[in-house]
């Protein structure tokens, strides 16, 4: 037996709970079981908990929870080739199932961990690295253009405002006071949201924003709309409300999860050229605490949840 995240019903975190289930060690053709050292967190796996995403993400009771993971493999199923037993490798689950000690996962989802990666911040990877990958691609960046972030210190925010840089754009962080300094440290211009955030907008950006990626939700789109932003350069992660109703972009995760896009991911962070801040560590045991630190929506960075710390750990502060 082995440990798993499950839980039988929709509602709050006490709905999590820390179970055994039966170690999956005969992998399907195709797939690969991974030992795991961390799994992420992320905010749309308590949306659908809450039931929130229920009309487009549909538990099946019991559900596991999770996508994010970084392991070692410990088995590997007919017709699996590059990788094998032992090896370091950092994936995601499509099954909800990656806040456990196993996972089973298709073997075209994971790629060799860099050896420079630290095992926490590959745990905690794939949904944000890809999102941020999808959400800068969508709004298609040019040298000497301005975009502006919000949520910039954020899981996904704080990838993205670097992504952008990397196009030559200037980059714009709406985020609280307390992350201006590590905004600015990335090469980030960092505006304070909050009552007045148009004015202070348009003092930081006198030529106008010419982009938009919303990671936050909240009313942003329509901000940016008011700012003159084009429809068609705004992308949003998490108001697909106002995808309906404004046509803007809502490219996220879907829109760039493959082994390529996370191996791209995972080589700019192991050598430093994307900084990945992860706030807090805690063990798989202490899950309905992660979850409602993240809940709170002031994280910098990631949470993310380590196989390997005895449940009696408490939180673990990991800042980088």
């Amino acid at each position: 037996m082995t440990r798993a995240v499950r839980f039988d019903q929709y509602g709050d975190v006490d709905v999590l709970h820390v179970v055994d289930v039966p170690r999956p060690d005969d992998p399907s053709s195709g797939q690969v079981v991974v030992e795991v050292v961390a799994a992420g967190i992320n905010p749309g796996e308590i949306a659908i908990r809450s039931g929130a995403m229920h009309e487009r993400f549909p538990a099946t009771f019991p559900s596991g929870q999770g996508s994010d993971f970084a392991g070692r493999v410990a088995a590997v199923g007919d017709g699996v080739t590059g990788v094998r037993p032992g090896d370091e490798v950092v994936g995601w689950s499509d099954k909800r199932s990656a806040q456990a000690e196993f996972v089973t996962a298709d073997a075209g989802h994971v790629t060799p961990k860099p050896l420079t990666l630290d095992w926490i911040r590959a745990g905690g990877l794939f949904v944000a690295g890809v999102t941020a990958y999808a959400a800068v691609r969508a709004v298609a960046l040019k040298p000497g253009e301005t975009v502006a972030v919000s949520g910039a210190a954020g899981g996904v925010g704080s990838l993205a405002v670097q992504l952008a840089r990397e196009t030559g754009a200037d980059v714009i962080g709406i985020a609280g006071e307390a992350n201006e300094r590590w905004l600015r440290a990335v090469g980030v211009t960092p505006v304070s949201y909050g009552d007045g955030l148009e004015d202070r907008l348009r003092a930081a950006a006198p030529d106008g924003v010419n982009a938009f990626i919303d990671t936050f939700g909240g009313g942003y789109v329509e901000r940016a709309l008011k700012l003159g932003v084009a429809a068609d350069r705004i992308d949003t992660i998490i108001d697909f409300a106002a995808v309906q109703k404004f046509g803007v972009k809502g490219e996220g995760s879907a829109a760039a999860s493959s082994a390529e896009v996370l191996a791209h991911m995972a080589d700019l962070v192991a050598w430093g050229r994307v900084v990945m801040p992860v706030s807090a560590v805690y063990p798989l045991g202490r899950v309905r605490e992660a979850y409602t630190e993240l809940a709170l929506r002031h994280t910098h960075g990631k949470i993310v949840l380590a196989t390997g710390l005895p449940d009696a750990a408490g939180r673990q502060a990991a800042h980088g």
